[in-house]
């Protein structure tokens, strides 16, 4: 039996499929390339000295889909299959509704089919909105900002609908804080082309001199320095948290939510501040006015998590840091 990732090349995804398969799991990649390079396959080969099944497809290629659950075993989903970026579904909210609602259903109709009804679905912080208290539970009551945020809010509310229907359905919804971090190898990490929307990429561009500053969105929130502060986490240790809750589903049906995050939260000054203690050298950056669909302060109550899963984030900041750098530092043929 094997454990379908869909966007498994992206970043969190490929690093969960390490962990899969280190952790002893056959593991199928699904994925359509569109914000990752197939190099990363090889890269997951490498690290665990195993070999990943792949397909390039499209969730919303349903034929495609078909063949993949025709040709597999799958006991389990691990749905990674989503844009991301806050700011561009502001802007082009359609794509971000026909993408992630659209790809979501497809899979969901293919694995009612084949009677897979286990499923680890990748949500967000983002659907606590402009929270009332701090840190936030998964009890707290659920607000969006922005299209993106509101793709992964309505795909728990058609999760909890799946699940009300048919008790045979298990369902862990993880809700990502700011996964940033790479591999200890330095071999699979977060990049990007261009101007990169989350901010530890946009850091570790500047400090390798590919841009010339960081911009900030926003200066005058109510925090410690005035920028944003969120709830950074490492994406190893989010990656172990899917192992965990793969535990839970072959256990137990219904749906359960859980945090993934440290509980503690750094404002994007302080992680520039970090990043350039790593790097040895000043990391640039502007102020700018802040950015549409942002909050100010969003951090994680993981109690849950750490209770039921038995998970807890073990690596901190200076690690999320270090390890960034070095995949970037390797990734240009440098020594770390």
């Amino acid at each position: 039996m094997a454990i379908l990732v869909t966007g498994g090349i992206g970043y969190i995804g490929s690093h969960t499929v390490v962990e899969l398969m280190e952790s002893g799991y056959d593991v199928i990649i699904l994925d359509n390339l569109c914000n990752s390079e197939i190099i990363i396959k090889d890269r997951i080969e490498e690290i665990t000295g195993k070999t990943v099944k792949f397909y390039e497809a499209d969730l919303l290629d349903e034929e495609r889909l078909e063949d993949i659950f025709r040709e597999n075993d799958i006991s389990a989903v691990i749905d990674f299959a989503a844009l991301k970026a806050v700011g561009e579904s502001v802007e082009e909210p359609l794509k971000y509704y026909c993408n992630n609602i659209g790809g979501l259903l497809a899979l969901l109709k293919i694995m009612k089919k084949y009677n897979v009804k286990k499923l680890i679905f990748s949500s967000s912080a983002t659907v606590y909105g402009v929270a009332e208290k701090m840190p936030v539970t998964e009890e707290d009551k659920l607000s969006v900002t922005n299209p993106y945020g509101r793709t992964k809010l309505m795909a728990e509310e058609i999760l909890n609908d799946i699940c009300k229907s048919d008790e045979k359905w298990s369902v862990v919804v993880l809700r990502y804080f700011n996964p940033v971090g790479a591999h200890e190898s330095g071999l699979i990490g977060e990049d990007c082309e261009g101007i990169p929307s989350n901010i530890m990429p946009y850091i570790m561009k500047v400090a390798a001199g590919e841009l010339e500053e960081v911009t900030v969105f926003g200066d005058d929130y109510n925090t410690m320095d005035g920028t944003g502060v969120r709830d950074y986490i490492h994406v190893v240790d989010l990656a172990k948290g899917h192992i965990k809750a793969l535990e839970v589903v072959e256990k137990e049906t219904g749906i359960n939510t859980y945090n993934l995050g440290t509980g503690r939260g750094y404002s994007v000054l302080q992680l520039i501040k970090q990043f350039s203690e790593v790097v040895g050298k000043k990391v640039s950056y502007k102020i700018l006015g802040r950015r549409a669909g942002d909050v100010a302060i969003c951090y994680a109550d993981p109690s849950k998590a750490n209770k039921e899963l038995n998970w807890k984030a073990s690596l901190n900041i200076e690690d999320m840091c270090r390890d960034t750098w070095k995949w970037k530092s390797m990734s240009m043929g440098k020594e770390f």
